[in-house]
């Protein structure tokens, strides 16, 4: 089991920047993919990026494709969303998980933080 905490939200206007953070403790992190999903109000969670144990996979949501970038620091535990050219479609609360597998996490299986509010106003 690994323990994620995520940071770095926030208020910003449609065209800025956000970089999300999410740090991990309990486990050997180097051995977890790890992912991003958000959740809109009323709306059904969404996957958004995922990376592999070792950053050599990525795989992104098409609405985010070109705009985000999902990265690791696996020496640092940690895992970032660096997100450009924000809209207000973008506003959700964020939140990483962690499985063994690109294809597990990206199912939504696995350990999950609390999440982070994005909000992007017009």
């Amino acid at each position: 089991q690994v323990h994620l905490v995520e940071s770095g939200g926030g208020l910003v206007q449609a065209g800025g920047s956000l970089r999300l953070s999410c740090a991990a403790s309990g486990r050997t992190f180097g051995g977890y993919a790890m992912a991003w999903f958000r959740q809109a109000p009323g709306k059904e969670r969404e996957f958004v990026a995922a990376i592999s144990w070792s950053g050599g996979i990525t795989d992104y949501a098409d609405s985010v494709k070109g705009r985000f970038t999902i990265s690791r620091e696996n020496a640092k535990n940690t895992v970032a969303l660096q997100m450009n050219r924000l809209k207000p479609e973008d506003t959700a609360v964020y939140y990483c998980a962690a499985n063994t597998s690109v294809s597990s996490v990206r199912r939504g299986l696995g350990s999950w933080g609390q999440g982070t509010q994005v909000t992007v106003s017009s």
